[in-house]
């Protein structure tokens, strides 16, 4: 995304947004972390939290527009459906906040759900 200014130009990156969108993302209760958007074996890989923009996927539609895709796994026992809409609103208020550019779809890929250890 490009914006030009009368004093110069603002270039935001989709890793910038992705990074933003990652932030959101780990701080909605119930999810475990990002994963790969391709399945390996039918199994989602668990990104570490160093690379999360690896399971986010952003577009710009005519410079002024966001679309974000997610894919993210999530804890065994939780509401998916509560889990993804919390994803899509924490990640659609904190980019805006951020960017000040509307996000116009927010899609959460749940590609795994893990159980976590009881011991």
């Amino acid at each position: 995304m490009e914006e030009k200014r009368q004093m110069g130009k603002i270039e935001v990156t989709t890793r910038a947004v992705a990074t933003v969108a990652a932030k959101a993302v780990f701080e909605c209760y119930g999810v475990v972390g990002m994963a790969s958007k391709t399945l390996r074996d039918g199994l989602a890989v668990l990104l570490q939290r160093e690379n999360p923009h690896r399971g986010i996927e952003v577009r710009f539609i005519d410079h002024r527009q966001i679309v974000i895709d997610l894919y993210v796994v999530i804890e065994y026992g939780v509401r998916i459906s509560e889990v993804a809409n919390s994803i899509m609103s924490g990640v659609k208020f904190a980019v805006e906040r951020s960017l000040e550019l509307p996000v116009v779809q927010v899609n959460v890929n749940v590609q795994g759900v893990r159980v976590s250890n009881v011991d």
